[in-house]
């Protein structure tokens, strides 16, 4: 779980992403867009992402991974994490490597999403991103899983067409 700044040209200001990553499928679980990113929508999107994964809790070893930021530390998403039962690893401070998924994700997302539009308006921003968001998970192939989008991946996986891939993160 990480956050990301883009731009509003019409605006002359900064919006938020907050954004959660699978790392065994690389798809995005849930994302927060806004002028502001604080605790309460951390928490938010951290509930959003155990709903997409069909979770009540982390009970059974779940593992968020998250830097040093403000929403990360506050005692609303650590209390969070502690009633949901999810080990929170916080990252060292200045190692981006060691949250590298959802850094990797972030910089897939400037490449392919952010530098090719100039938001006039943070309505414009979420309307390209909500689409970008839908082409990552369901279409775009990553070289990771053969090929394949995190929803082909996953869907083949559950199946058992796909063994589960020792991977370290």
């Amino acid at each position: 779980m990480d956050v990301k700044y883009g731009y509003i040209e019409g605006a002359g200001r900064f919006f938020f992403q907050l954004s959660v990553i699978d790392v065994f499928d690389r798809s995005i679980l849930g994302y927060h867009l806004g002028l502001r990113c604080t605790a309460k929508d951390a928490c938010l999107v951290l509930e959003e992402a155990l709903q997409a994964c069909g979770l009540k809790n982390g009970k059974g070893g779940l593992t968020i991974r998250t830097d040093n930021g403000s929403q990360f530390t506050s005692n609303a998403f650590v209390g969070l994490c502690e009633t949901l039962e999810i080990t929170h690893e916080r990252t060292p401070v200045k190692t981006p490597n060691m949250n590298a998924y959802i850094e990797s994700f972030h910089a897939i997302l400037e490449s392919e999403c952010y530098s090719r539009h100039e938001f006039n308006s943070l309505q414009e921003a979420y309307r390209a991103i909500t689409e970008y968001m839908v082409y990552y998970n369901e279409r775009r192939r990553h070289g990771s899983l053969g090929n394949k989008s995190p929803k082909d991946f996953f869907k083949l996986f559950k199946v058992g067409t796909i063994e589960d891939i020792p991977f370290a993160a």
